[in-house]
């Protein structure tokens, strides 16, 4: 039996996994606030939502396991937008899939800031706060006409700018 090698550089002609760029997040938690929605001069409405998801892992020295609460800065742009910001409050579980973006801005008193934030896809909501110990609900009923999955309401628009570019600052 001969083995025959791949060849080590790319057949001309054929496509290149490095030549395209992969920018995708899937995240689940829970709100640290209450979503803010704001109209922008364009009539564009953007919602902003915090989110925190823990990582666990055990620790070392004593075995147990560990929560690490990591938290997200998340952008929803249109009417997927208004309706996490009418459905939504702090403490809701959230499932979150989107993208990444980096962003810079410069503070009224002259120091320049960074910023990661995920521009969502879709929202989907979930179950309250720590839901497993409160019989499934986590003490919150659902309205018969809340949404838990937003990805059919509008995205973000092609080219939808940041929102800290409609004034400099995020909020």
């Amino acid at each position: 039996m001969k083995l025959i090698r791949a060849p080590e550089r790319p057949v001309k002609g054929t496509p290149h996994m490095a030549a395209s760029n992969i920018n995708r997040v899937i995240i689940t938690g829970n709100l640290t606030s209450d979503p803010e929605l704001r109209a922008l001069p364009s009539g564009n409405s953007v919602c902003k939502l915090r989110v925190a998801c823990n990582t666990r892992r055990k620790d070392g020295a004593s075995g147990e396991w560990v929560d690490k609460p990591n938290y997200f800065d998340v952008t929803v742009w249109g009417a997927q937008g208004e309706n996490c910001a009418k459905y939504l409050a702090k403490g809701r579980g959230v499932a979150v899939d989107g993208r990444l973006e980096w962003r810079e801005w410069e503070t009224p008193e002259g120091n320049k800031r960074q910023a990661v934030d995920i521009i969502a896809d879709s929202v989907q909501f979930l179950s309250g706060p720590r839901d497993d110990a409160a019989g499934g609900q986590g003490g919150f009923t659902p309205a018969s006409d809340v949404p838990t999955d937003t990805s059919d309401f509008a995205a973000a628009p092609a080219g939808a700018p940041a929102a800290a570019a409609e004034d400099d600052i995020p909020f």
